[in-house]
């Protein structure tokens, strides 16, 4: 829905652009739970409350994001914000390790780190220019892949129906109308791929026998998860520092996306929105900590949105924001969610980290290779990240910790490349550079029409 001209944008326009952000972010952002609960061996109950948290948090950040908090939070742009999978497989690692308890907590403190950090990370942005992200981003999609996969065939072995044929035939069938969506579909249809493959590929399963939802009949209609839901947090030291390796990651991923969508709405992003754009992931840490949900990042599918429809005014943000704050107060909604089969799950998850690491791929074609070593970098980078995916016993001679953090290719990729980059680069790509247009901060002080820059 392109902006027109000087027309001014009602409350009954911007709620439907609202509607459009929620519907494209949707699947992506209760994949995440998803796919972390059946990892963890969490039952549908418990997965619904992660589904409801995580709708809820998203929506608190997003609506910071598009309407700010004084000088401190939100960048004031038209952006959504969602769970990550960047800290799915650390999670998962930690919650094998210590327990939930240990995942909320380090994520507690991750989320601590990051608000704390803000604003030296938006003045130090050029020691992640897309030489470290892209790598980053491609070992979080091939890390993710292994995830879906075993959703797939799923995670019990010795289980009757374990890598079943139906299972698979069904999983195939998901990836099939998601390519005939994105083949033939066109305008908004052509998006919601991902969206169609899961509600026909649950379809399908019903007479296969893999579909439960007994949750959601016996879940209420309105309520919250209760905050700390699986006990009082705990910090274990190696946990709490891989997760806030993690949160430097989604910095740097949102930091791209924030420039980006800067670019398209005309606004002159300096350091100070920066690091208010990055505060609002780090409060995402603490809320998520807290009500048992996840950590959050700037979603690169929405700036897409924003460059197909023109629409630029941030009151878009705010409204999807309460969009998604009511969705997650709907808990039988989360249950609905979370009684989908494992392989259509698995199946839409597949494309989509499979995406991450495209997206990864591409953000690499920015950096210069010629005369350079940075083809070495990304190559040692992304080998040594990816070592304990293929070798899952890499490093269980060593203390538990080095597990932990090194285990996570997500973490060892990045502390990687980032020390690369310094001892060959010092802190830059040469090309590609993740560098803040100057200029003073752009504060609109009355109302503007949808598709004015800086709205």
């Amino acid at each position: 829905m392109p902006a027109q001209g000087g027309q001014r944008a009602g409350f009954g326009r911007l709620a439907v652009l609202g509607l459009q952000h929620v519907l494209v972010m949707y699947t992506g952002c209760v994949t995440v739970p998803l796919v972390f609960g059946a990892a963890a061996g969490l039952d549908a109950a418990t997965i619904a409350v992660l589904i409801n948290a995580d709708l809820l948090v998203a929506g608190v950040v997003t609506t910071i994001q598009g309407a700010g908090v004084g000088r401190f939070l939100g960048v004031r742009m038209p952006v959504m914000a969602g769970a990550a999978f960047t800290a799915v497989t650390p999670m998962i690692l930690i919650a094998g390790e210590y327990g939930l308890q240990a995942v909320y907590g380090s994520m507690l403190a991750a989320g601590v780190f990051g608000l704390l950090v803000a604003y030296p990370f938006a003045k130090a942005v050029r020691f992640f220019p897309p030489l470290v992200s892209g790598v980053v981003i491609t070992v979080v999609g091939l890390a993710l892949i292994g995830v879906g996969v075993d959703l797939v065939v799923g995670n019990d072995p010795k289980a009757a129906d374990h890598a079943a044929p139906s299972r698979l035939a069904l999983a195939a069938f998901v990836v099939v109308v998601i390519l005939l969506v994105a083949r033939f579909g066109r305008g908004f249809l052509a998006q919601t791929g991902v969206l169609l493959g899961l509600l026909v590929g649950t379809a399908v399963a019903v007479p296969l026998g893999l579909v439960d939802f007994s949750a959601a009949r016996t879940a209420d209609w309105v309520g919250v998860s209760a905050p700390f839901h699986f006990g009082a947090p705990e910090f274990p030291a190696v946990a709490v520092l891989s997760m806030c390796v993690v949160m430097l990651v989604l910095f740097a991923e949102s930091t791209a996306d924030l420039i980006a969508v800067a670019e398209l709405t005309g606004k002159r992003l300096t350091t100070a929105d920066m690091a208010r754009g990055l505060a609002a992931d780090g409060l995402s840490g603490v809320l998520g900590g807290v009500m048992n949900a996840f950590l959050d990042t700037v979603f690169a599918q929405n700036v897409g949105l924003v460059t197909m429809t023109k629409v630029r005014s941030r009151h878009v943000a705010t409204i999807a924001g309460g969009i998604l704050v009511v969705l997650g107060l709907v808990p039988k909604l989360g249950a609905l969610v979370a009684g989908l089969p494992q392989p259509v799950v698995g199946a839409a998850g597949l494309v989509m980290f499979a995406t991450v690491a495209a997206v990864g791929i591409n953000t690499l074609r920015k950096v210069d290779f010629d005369g350079t070593h940075n083809l070495l970098i990304v190559a040692v980078s992304i080998g040594v990240g990816m070592a304990p995916e293929v070798a899952p016993d890499l490093y269980s001679r060593f203390p538990e910790g080095v597990g932990i953090v090194l285990g996570s290719p997500v973490t060892s990729a990045t502390l990687l490349a980032f020390a690369l980059n310094l001892a060959f680069n010092g802190g830059r790509s040469r090309r590609g550079e993740a560098e803040l247009p100057p200029g003073p901060v752009v504060e609109v002080r009355r109302e503007e029409p949808v598709g004015r820059a800086g709205a």
